[in-house]
């Protein structure tokens, strides 16, 4: 993929995260349940952290990969990410945007990284969007409604409001046999997330495409169980609760 200076940037597949995954991953957001978890409690190359989560660095051992979707958060946050961001070995999963805002503020950041695209099926990039008919004819999609799920994210991802939801269907792909939520909050959006503070809180759209989001993680929910794969929500505010997911203990595994 080409971006600015016409530099090529080599992307990889699902292998660059299936081979470094073990049989958990927890994806961990920003909300503000983060605070006060026991992370010690996670396996190493175990977190798939998603945007502010990036702050976790250096408290939990090495991450799974590292997943930003909105371009905002690197034009708000790019310091963070130039500061936590340093071990060249960690998956980055990116959106286009995301990583054409990286080149326009540091291209060395993505240099010598394992990057995979984080692609909307809907639109994929430097392609005609996609219709209701030409998606339903992919045998790794399933659509209901307003919602989708993707089992093949190198093909694309559907994407629907918090990059939880595409960090899910990649997690899914990876063969990991349990997938757990840490700081997905979303019914608290609007309040500070765990590495902000009062005053100083960047704007979420999470809590008004609530209902979205769900769709979209209960269809992949639905997958997972018919690949024998457990969900699992570790956040006791979270709206996961509402669509099944009960609250279970970050540091208490699956028997």
């Amino acid at each position: 993929m080409k971006f600015r200076g016409g530099i090529d940037f080599p992307l990889r597949d699902i292998c660059s995260l299936s081979e470094r995954a073990g049989e958990r991953i927890v994806i961990i957001g920003s909300g503000p349940s983060v605070k006060g978890a026991e992370l010690s409690s996670l396996p190493e190359r175990s977190a798939l952290l998603l945007n502010g989560a990036i702050s976790l660095i250096g408290q939990i051992r090495e991450p799974l990969a590292v997943a930003i979707e909105d371009e905002r958060f690197v034009w708000r946050h790019f310091g963070l990410m130039r500061e936590r961001m340093t071990r060249r070995e960690v998956p980055l999963l990116l959106s286009p945007g995301v990583m054409r805002a990286i080149c326009e503020l540091d291209i060395d950041l993505l240099r010598d990284r394992p990057i995979i695209l984080i692609d909307d099926i809907r639109k994929p990039y430097g392609l005609p969007r996609r219709d209701k008919a030409a998606l339903t004819g992919f045998d790794f999609v399933v659509l209901e409604a307003e919602a989708g799920f993707s089992a093949d994210p190198d093909q694309g991802v559907f994407q629907g409001g918090s990059v939880a939801i595409s960090a899910l269907q990649f997690a899914l792909a990876t063969g990991a046999r349990e997938i757990g939520f840490l700081g997905v909050d979303i019914t608290n959006a609007n309040a500070p997330r765990f590495y902000e503070k009062e005053g100083n809180v960047a704007y979420s759209g999470i809590a008004g495409a609530e209902a979205r989001i769900l769709a979209h993680i209960g269809l992949a929910r639905d997958a997972a169980e018919a690949m024998g794969v457990r969900l699992s929500n570790h956040s006791q505010v979270s709206a996961l609760r509402s669509i099944g997911l009960d609250y279970r203990p970050l540091d208490q595994t699956v028997s």
